[in-house]
C-alpha cells in the first residue's frame, strides 16, 4: 500500500456489533479509508466513486451476497471483493470465488488477521492491475493513429479509414509504399488497436536475413538440426501465435521460400527444421513491401498464388511529397521530441524554413525529414530554424534534378544516364528497372554519341 494513494474500502455489514469490529480492524492501518453500508443496494448505488476493495457480508437484509457480488463485478471488474461471512459452507465459498470474489473469510477468532492479510494482498493485486492498464494505455497511445502517423491530408485520412477497417477483423493486411513512409508504424498501430494487442507483435525484415537462414528464422529448428543448432529455437511464426507477425519487405523473399510460406499460410501450421511434429499457429499476417508485387508476379519473381494470399486488405502509404501540410505537422512533432531528448529547449521553425520544407520532394520520406529537422535544430541560432538551416542532401542524383529548369526529355535522359552508370551500362537491366523498352535506351546512347561528335 502507498501512503500517497490510500486504499478505499467499502464495508457492507448489517450487524452493528460486527461493524464496530471492522472499524477497529481498519483503524489499525492509517493507509485505509473506509465507508460503511448496512445493505447491498446502498453500496451498489455508491460504486460510481470506485472503491478499491469491498468487504461484503454474505447475508444482507435486502440482497444475497452473490447478487451484490455480481453487481459489483458488472460495475467494475477491477474492484476486489472480500466476502466476510458467518457461514462456513465450502461449496458456497467455492462458487463465490468462481464468480469473481477475491477471498472468502469466515467470521471467527482469526478474522482480524486474515482480513488484514487479504486486504494487503488485494491492494498488491490492484497495483499490478493498475500498472498493467497503464502499460496497455501507453502502448495504445503510442500507436494511436494520430500519434504514430501524423497528418490530416486527404491521402493520410484514407489510410486511417482502411486501418479502422483492419482492426475490426483478422484479415491479412498488405502495406505498400516507398521506403521511409512508415509501414511498420501502420502495422503496429493495427496490432495494438485490435483484439490481439495482448499478444506479441513480431517483426521480421526479410531483406535483412540471408536466404539460407530465413527458414530457420521463421519456422525455428530442433537441437542438432544442422551444424551450430546447439539448442531448440522457436521460429517467428510460432512466437507470433495469437498475435501479429509483420513480414517486412516480403518482395525480397526467394521464390523457393515463397512456396513454403504459402503452405504455412494455407495450413496454419509449421514444422521446425529437423523436427517431425507439425505445430498449429494462428498469427495475424501483415506484409509490407516497397515493390509493386503485381509487376513482380508478371516478371516471375513472385508467386501469383502467394500474392493473392497476402493481398487481403491493401493499404498504400502515400509518399511524403504528396501529403502537403502534413510535412509541417510531422516536422514540428519531430522537432519537439528531438529538443526534449537533447535538452535543447524549445526551437521554432521560421516561416521561410516551413516554405522550404514544403517545396522539397523527400526521396527518403519521413526518415529523411527527421534527419533534416534534427540537423536544423543543432545548427540553428537563437532557437529558430531558418531556411539556411534546412539542408537537403539527397544521395541520389536523379532526386535533385527536378530543381533545375529541365524539359521532360532532358529529365528522362538524366534518369537513364544515372542507371546506366549505376549498372555498368547493362541495357537489359536498366530497361527492366525503369520499365521502358530497350530501344529507348539504345536511342539515348546513340544521341549521346552523336553529341560527342565534332
Amino acid at each position: 500500500m502507498d501512503n500517497d494513494n490510500p486504499i478505499r474500502i467499502y464495508a457492507v455489514e448489517d450487524d452493528p456489533v460486527y461493524t464496530r469490529f471492522l472499524a477497529y480492524v481498519f483503524d489499525l492501518n492509517p493507509e485505509i479509508e473506509v465507508d460503511f453500508f448496512t445493505d447491498g443496494k446502498s453500496c451498489i448505488n455508491a460504486l460510481h466513486k470506485l472503491p478499491d476493495i469491498v468487504t461484503l457480508d454474505y447475508s444482507l437484509p435486502d440482497m444475497s451476497g452473490d447478487e451484490v457480488l455480481k453487481a459489483i463485478r458488472q460495475a467494475d471488474s477491477n474492484i476486489q471483493v472480500i466476502i466476510v461471512s458467518g457461514q462456513e459452507d465450502i461449496s458456497t465459498a467455492v462458487e463465490l470465488l468462481k464468480a469473481g470474489a477475491y477471498d472468502y473469510i469466515p467470521k471467527d477468532d482469526n478474522t482480524k488477521e486474515r482480513l488484514l492479510v487479504s486486504i494487503v494482498n488485494a491492494s498488491k493485486n490492484i497495483k499490478l492491475i493498475n500498472e498493467l492498464n497503464t502499460l496497455k494505455q501507453e502502448i495504445s497511445v503510442k500507436y494511436d493513429f494520430s500519434n504514430s502517423i501524423l497528418g490530416s491530408s486527404p491521402a493520410i485520412k484514407e489510410v486511417f479509414k482502411l486501418m479502422e477497417k483492419a482492426i475490426k477483423t483478422n484479415i491479412t493486411v498488405s502495406i505498400t509504399g516507398e521506403t521511409g513512409t512508415g509501414k511498420e508504424l501502420v502495422a503496429k498501430a493495427v496490432h495494438y488497436h485490435s483484439e490481439r494487442k495482448k499478444n506479441k507483435f513480431v517483426a521480421v525484415n526479410i531483406a535483412a536475413i540471408p536466404s539460407e537462414l530465413l527458414e530457420s528464422e521463421l519456422f525455428g529448428h530442433e537441437k542438432g538440426a544442422f551444424t551450430g543448432a546447439i539448442t531448440r529455437r522457436i521460429g517467428k511464426f510460432e512466437e507470433a501465435t495469437d498475435g501479429t507477425i509483420f513480414l517486412d519487405e516480403i518482395g525480397e523473399m526467394d521464390i523457393n521460400m515463397q512456396a513454403k510460406i504459402l503452405r504455412v499460410l494455407q495450413e496454419k501450421e509449421i514444422t521446425r527444421i529437423g523436427g517431425n511434429d507439425t505445430i498449429k499457429i494462428n498469427p495475424r499476417i501483415v506484409a509490407a513491401t516497397h515493390r509493386n508485387l503485381a509487376k513482380e508476379v508478371e516478371k516471375g519473381n513472385f508467386r501469383e498464388d502467394l500474392y493473392y494470399r497476402l493481398l487481403g486488405l491493401p493499404i498504400h502509404l502515400p509518399p511524403l511529397r504528396e501529403r502537403g501540410n502534413d510535412i509541417i505537422i510531422i516536422a514540428l512533432k519531430m522537432l519537439a521530441e528531438f529538443c526534449k531528448e537533447n535538452n535543447l529547449g524549445p526551437v521554432e521553425l521560421s516561416s521561410a524554413a516551413k516554405e522550404k520544407l514544403l517545396g522539397y520532394h523527400y526521396p527518403g520520406n519521413v526518415r529523411e525529414l527527421k534527419s533534416i529537422i534534427e540537423l536544423g535544430a543543432v545548427m540553428c541560432t537563437d532557437n529558430v530554424i531558418t531556411a539556411d538551416d534546412i539542408v537537403f542532401k539527397s544521395i541520389r542524383q536523379e532526386d535533385n534534378i527536378t530543381y533545375e529548369n529541365l524539359t521532360l526529355k532532358e529529365y528522362e535522359a538524366r534518369i537513364i544516364d544515372y542507371y546506366l552508370k549505376k549498372y555498368n551500362n547493362n541495357v537489359l537491366q536498366v530497361a527492366d528497372i525503369l520499365d521502358i523498352g530497350k530501344s529507348t535506351i539504345y536511342r539515348h546512347l546513340k544521341a549521346r554519341k552523336d553529341e560527342r561528335k565534332p
